[in-house]
């Protein structure tokens, strides 16, 4: 009687497992005395300090930060606009043209993207004589183009799951389509926002593919010089660095979560408190 539930426990235990066991080994071998990665030589903490003095990771992690909350933030707002034509208008001219080039980047291999960018980049350059070189602005440029998509199809499935007649409602209250949009539109998929944000702050921190075809002399991101270094082999001090990547984004996913969750419990009081008061 009890084969299937400890059959889909062991299941769920092995999924467990082989996802967190290689990143709480990584995260334990990042105390590791010794200069192999995967030989145990004591506790020590002294790769963290030497990371935290090595200015190449210092200016690469700048570097990727700064391009990471500047491509995420167009991206959110190109996306959530996007989002919302796709979700509340349903019909316009070329709107199935408009929705396959925004969807586009989720099934199109990072590869055919990271050169097309760089075509792209090339060719204005022959052309207008921008951009000079490639470097932040070309890197930037790439990243908001593949994590829009994202914001895009997380924004219009919120709306699509929503209650369009509270709109329509305020609508035939006499607000404006801005008023609407404002008070009622944005705070139903501010979640939603929040969450596609992160995600693409998330994707344009760690991306490698695109990046590489896009970037150039003195424009080194983190991802790219991780992968330059993990060539010549794992060291204590990219365990530690990927030890502390783990920290701050588990750290923001459980902020987050608090945050949608507390925005969500204060939106249902809101509406209890509202049909009360209009029963």
């Amino acid at each position: 009687m009890n084969r299937r539930p400890m059959f889909l426990i062991s299941c769920l235990a092995f999924g467990f497992a082989f996802f967190y066991v290689p990143i709480l080994s990584m995260i334990f071998f990042s105390f590791n005395k010794s200069r192999l990665a995967t030989v145990w030589g004591g506790f020590s903490v002294q790769w963290y300090g030497k990371l935290f003095k090595n200015s190449q990771i210092i200016d690469a992690a700048v570097l990727s930060i700064e391009i990471a909350l500047v491509s995420a933030t167009i991206a959110t707002i190109l996306g959530a606009m996007a989002g919302i034509a796709l979700a509340r208008f349903r019909r316009f001219r070329g709107r199935t043209l408009f929705s396959g080039l925004v969807t586009a980047p989720l099934i199109m291999p990072e590869v055919i993207t990271g050169i097309s960018s760089l075509m792209l980049f090339i060719l204005m350059a022959e052309w207008i004589g921008w951009p000079g070189k490639r470097g932040f602005t070309t890197v930037t440029i790439a990243h908001i183009t593949f994590s829009m998509t994202y914001v895009t199809t997380i924004v219009q499935s919120r709306l699509s799951s929503a209650d369009i007649s509270v709109e329509e409602a305020a609508a035939d209250l006499g607000s404006r389509p801005w008023q609407v949009l404002k008070d009622i539109t944005l705070p139903i998929i501010s979640p939603a926002i929040l969450s596609g944000w992160l995600l693409a702050f998330t994707i344009s921190l760690d991306d490698v593919v695109i990046t590489n075809f896009t970037t150039g002399p003195g424009a080194t991101t983190l991802p790219i010089l991780v992968w330059s270094k993990v060539k010549l082999g794992v060291t204590p001090d990219i365990n530690a660095l990927a030890t502390i990547i783990v920290v701050i984004v588990g750290a923001g996913v459980a902020a987050a979560g608090i945050i949608m969750h507390r925005t969500d419990k204060r939106r249902e009081r809101e509406v209890q408190l509202a049909i009360k008061a209009n029963g």
